[in-house]
């Protein structure tokens, strides 16, 4: 992971530090990647983030982990 951002672990994610979420931000950019395979970062705007996250509250994406 790179370290010159300011990484935060998701609450969600385990004490054991495998399969977390990070999430940063750089610039205008939110930065993502699993601690699993750090050096694979994507990038969104904050605005797609919020409608992701808003999607994933309202169910939209529940009929892929049933």
């Amino acid at each position: 992971m790179n370290s010159e951002f300011n990484w935060q672990k998701s609450s969600f994610s385990g004490g054991g530090g495998e399969q977390c979420l990070h999430v940063a931000k750089n610039r205008d950019e939110i930065l993502l990647c699993e601690s699993d395979d750090p050096a694979s970062i994507i990038t969104t705007s904050p605005e797609k983030l919020a409608a992701f996250i808003k999607g994933v509250k309202a169910g939209e994406f529940d009929h892929f982990v049933n």
